[in-house]
């Protein structure tokens, strides 16, 4: 069976500034707290007012820390917390 790889993928992310915010909101998730709510009420990003949704988005256009979590998710899956140089982020796969 020959290996496909994704060209591109759908996401959402909450961005918080502090560690402690994003480990909060992470343990909210796993208590069951839908995602896109919690991004809409905590994401400093403007993306927060469509739920975290970032959109469909190639290899390389996030930042690499972002791009490589991204991409390593499944389906659904949400990530642990990823550090980059605009806060810390909650990355959610949705394609």
């Amino acid at each position: 069976m020959a290996l496909t790889f994704v060209k591109t993928i759908k996401a959402a992310h909450i961005l918080v500034v502090h560690e402690y915010e994003a480990k909060d909101i992470l343990q909210k998730i796993v208590n069951g707290d839908n995602f896109e709510i919690l991004a809409r009420d905590f994401s400093i990003c403007p993306s927060a007012a469509d739920g975290g949704f970032l959109g469909e988005f190639s290899r390389g256009k996030m930042v690499p820390s972002f791009d490589k979590v991204a991409f390593s998710l499944a389906v659904g899956e949400i990530s642990k917390i990823v550090r980059t140089q605009f806060g810390h982020h909650i990355i959610k796969r949705l394609d």
